[in-house]
C-alpha cells in the first residue's frame, strides 16, 4: 500500500464508528490467516519448538488465527492513537502496580523498561509514556521512511520519544545519567554479535544484554512491563517487579544473570497466556534456523 493510500484509508476509517473499524481489521486478520500459508507455518514452527510438540492441532490453529488478528489490532491501535485524546486513552487502559515505579522514582534512579511483542504492544508503549513517565523507545530503522514517520508519529503522540537502534548505547547512557526512562524490546531476533546466550522457553537463544549492562554500570532499574486484555476493548498495563542486577567482581556473570532473569520473566508471561505473543516472528531464525525450513 502506498503512503498516500494509507492516509486516505486512515481518514475513511477514522470517520467510521470504532466498532466498524475493529470489524474491518478483524476481517483483515482473517484474510491474512487464510492467504498466508508461509506465516501460518512460521507460527506452527515456533509453537512446536517452544512447547516441544506438545500443543494440540486445535490449540495451534486457535493461536495462529489470533496471531494474525492481533497483528491487525496493533495496526488499528496505531491508527487510533494518532487521533486519540487523553480521556479516550484513560477510558481504554488501566495501570496495575504503579507503586513499583513510584518507589524507584523516590530512589532517584532511572528506569529501563523492558517489554516484548505481547498483546497490544503499541497501545502498551504509549500508555507507559502517558500514565507513568515519558519513555525514549529504541526501534529498528525501517526501509519505508514514510511509513516509519507515520509509525513514530503515533508512538510519540502521548510524549514518548524514539531512538534508532544504530549506535544507541551513548544516547541511552545520557538518558540514564539524566534520570530519564528508556524502553527496550527484548524479544526480537538479533545479530549473533549483539546478544548473549540465555535460555528462553527452555531453549538456548541470543538476547540483548544492553538493559543488564546499562543497569549494572549506572545503577538504573530494569522494570518489565506488559499489557493484556480480556475483551479486546479494555486493556491493563502491568508493571512487574524490578529485575535485580548484581554488581560483583565478575561483570560478565552479573550481566548474564540479569539477562536470564528477563528471559525467565518473558517465558512465564508467554507460558501463562501464549496466544498474546507475536508468534509470526521468526524469533529463532539465527540460533535455530532449521525449524523454519519446512
Amino acid at each position: 500500500m502506498g503512503y498516500k493510500s494509507l492516509l486516505i484509508l486512515e481518514k475513511i476509517l477514522m470517520a467510521l464508528p470504532s466498532g466498524m473499524r475493529k470489524s474491518f481489521f478483524t476481517l483483515l486478520g482473517f484474510v491474512g490467516y487464510i492467504a498466508s500459508k508461509k506465516y501460518r507455518n512460521v507460527v506452527r514452527a515456533n509453537l512446536n519448538y517452544a512447547f516441544d510438540n506438545s500443543m494440540s492441532e486445535q490449540e495451534i490453529k486457535k493461536i495462529t488465527k489470533y496471531s494474525f488478528k492481533n497483528l491487525m489490532y496493533n495496526f488499528l491501535h496505531l491508527m487510533e492513537i494518532r487521533h486519540m485524546s487523553p480521556w479516550q486513552l484513560e477510558k481504554k487502559v488501566s495501570v496495575k502496580n504503579r507503586e513499583i515505579i513510584e518507589k524507584i522514582h523516590q530512589e532517584n534512579r532511572a528506569i529501563i523498561y523492558v517489554a516484548s511483542h505481547y498483546c497490544s504492544w503499541e497501545l502498551g508503549g504509549i500508555s507507559l509514556g502517558y500514565f507513568l513517565e515519558p519513555v525514549a523507545a529504541v526501534y529498528k530503522k525501517m526501509k519505508n521512511q514514510e511509513y516509519e514517520e507515520w509509525l513514530l508519529d503515533a508512538r510519540s503522540h502521548f510524549g514518548n520519544t524514539n531512538l534508532e537502534k544504530t549506535n544507541v548505547i551513548k544516547p541511552l547512557i545520557k538518558l540514564i545519567k539524566q534520570h530519564k526512562a528508556s524502553g527496550i524490546l527484548i524479544d526480537t531476533n538479533i545479530n549473533p554479535r549483539e546478544g548473549i546466550m540465555i535460555n528462553f522457553m527452555g531453549k538456548p537463544l541470543r538476547q540483548t544484554s544492553s538493559p543488564a549492562y546499562l543497569a549494572r554500570k549506572f545503577g538504573a532499574a530494569i522494570v518489565p512491563v506488559s499489557i493484556r486484555t480480556d475483551d479486546e476493548e479494555h486493556y491493563e498495563l502491568i508493571v512487574h517487579e524490578e529485575i535485580p542486577v548484581e554488581k560483583t567482581e565478575d561483570e560478565k556473570a552479573d550481566i548474564l544473570k540479569a539477562t536470564q532473569l528477563q528471559a525467565d520473566w518473558l517465558t512465564k508471561l508467554i507460558t501463562n497466556e501464549p496466544k498474546f505473543w507475536f508468534w509470526l516472528h521468526k524469533r529463532w531464525k539465527n540460533d535455530k534456523p532449521e525449524i523454519y525450513k519446512n
